[in-house]
């Protein structure tokens, strides 16, 4: 995997969300996040996540879909079960998926992270395939961007978030010791 000029994965699926923005001025990418997310809650598959990310999903489809189609998110990878990547949003753009968030005194991490959804929950391992894609792709992004940490959700939304969860295995991410990662 590499990434283009443009801030697009050469190997990734491209579906396009219209829910970023600009970043602001010249901010670096110094930050990678790690949600994790399964539409509806514990259930993989069925492309709700990317209708959630492109605003199409069906408020009548589930119960819990009711309570957040109107939500205007997206991340800018999301890892399937099966390892399939898709990118939403350019990493030269600010995807919408930190919200209120901090990270070593600086707030709105948006705005200088890339946000990466594991299809999961906090109640079940990921799978191989799925840790094998996420490491192709921080390949690639340690070599476009001055990445210096890599944190959970949880991590920069203490009060707000619990994600990716307690089964996500920070051993199992292959990157230089030189960006920081919380201790497994």
């Amino acid at each position: 995997m590499t990434v283009g000029s443009d801030g697009w994965l050469d190997a990734a699926r491209r579906v396009p969300s219209p829910n970023f923005d600009a970043r602001p001025g010249r901010t670096a990418v110094e930050l990678v996040v790690i949600h994790n997310i399964s539409l509806p809650p514990g259930v993989y598959g069925g492309g709700h996540v990317a209708r959630l990310f492109t605003n199409a999903l069906d408020p009548d489809a589930d119960p819990f879909f009711a309570q957040i189609s109107a939500a205007r998110v997206s991340a800018h990878l999301l890892i399937e079960r099966a390892g399939t990547t898709t990118q939403f949003v350019s990493f030269a753009d600010r995807a919408w998926h930190a919200g209120a968030s901090a990270f070593e005194g600086r707030t709105g991490c948006n705005d200088f992270s890339i946000g990466i959804e594991i299809e999961g929950t906090d109640f079940e391992s990921f799978t191989d395939a799925q840790y094998a894609a996420l490491n192709s792709a921080l390949d690639a992004l340690l070599l476009a961007y001055p990445i210096t940490a890599l944190r959970g959700h949880s991590d920069i939304a203490h009060d707000r978030k619990t994600d990716p969860g307690p089964f996500f295995d920070w051993r199992r991410i292959a990157i230089p010791s030189s960006v920081s990662v919380p201790s497994a």
